[in-house]
């Protein structure tokens, strides 16, 4: 049986997404719950010879490209664009994904490969009028107290993914493997500061080549 052409681009666009994150494909496999060596195996081998539906799911969503780059079979590419992709023109509601992921704010998590929890409805108008593009924008949980008061366990976030020079604020990153958020804040030519808002934790500088960020948080939302 020959390959699909549409398999082999599906497995390089992987390779080059996974690099323009900055998160290996290691990482990328924890993320969907399959053994560090799963992707590197689909793109090196090809096996699998595709993604499952699940996997290539949770993969376009976190690295914010329609599946159809990922292997969708032509038959489901008109229901698997990212959120907000396709919404119409006009529309007064924007439905931004809940990746199955949770960012840390304790002592570290690695990311989970839950199954997709749904969107979190946002105003059209509201992410016009800040500057964000809905295909940048991910919503996920806060665990842990670290970042206490500003954000709870349990807190939601809305993180822009839009690539932009860093600046001080809180962002979702990831060091040594762990999906974490924290505030970051300069602390010289090539070192970042990464803080705990609660004192009881602290604070820490690492080389920038330590710290690979993955978005700003713009929001949060969590029950009193």
């Amino acid at each position: 049986m020959v390959d699909d052409p549409s398999d082999g681009a599906a497995r390089s666009r992987l390779l080059q997404l996974s690099g323009e994150k900055g998160v290996s494909l290691s990482a990328l496999s924890a993320m969907i719950g399959r053994n560090p060596s799963y992707l590197q195996q689909f793109v090196r081998k090809g096996s699998p010879k595709r993604l499952e539906e699940r996997d290539r799911h949770v993969l376009a969503q976190f690295l914010g490209v329609d599946e159809a780059e990922l292997g969708a079979p032509e038959h489901l590419r008109e229901r698997v664009a990212p959120a907000g992709r396709a919404a119409r023109k006009g529309a007064d509601w924007i439905d931004v994904p809940r990746l199955p992921l949770g960012a840390s704010a304790g002592p570290g998590a690695f990311a989970s490969g839950e199954a997709p929890e749904g969107q979190l409805r946002f105003s059209a108008a509201w992410l016009s009028r800040n500057g964000f593009a809905p295909g940048s924008l991910s919503v996920i949980a806060v665990e842990g107290d670290s970042m206490e008061p500003t954000l709870r366990d349990g807190d939601e976030i809305l993180v822009d993914r839009s690539p932009a020079p860093l600046r001080a604020g809180i962002h979702v990153i990831r060091l040594d493997d762990m999906l974490l958020v924290k505030r970051l804040e300069p602390a010289g030519p090539d070192t970042i500061r990464v803080i705990s808002d609660n004192p009881a934790y602290g604070r820490g500088e690492h080389p920038l080549g330590d710290v690979r960020v993955i978005g700003r948080v713009v929001w949060k939302g969590g029950r009193l």
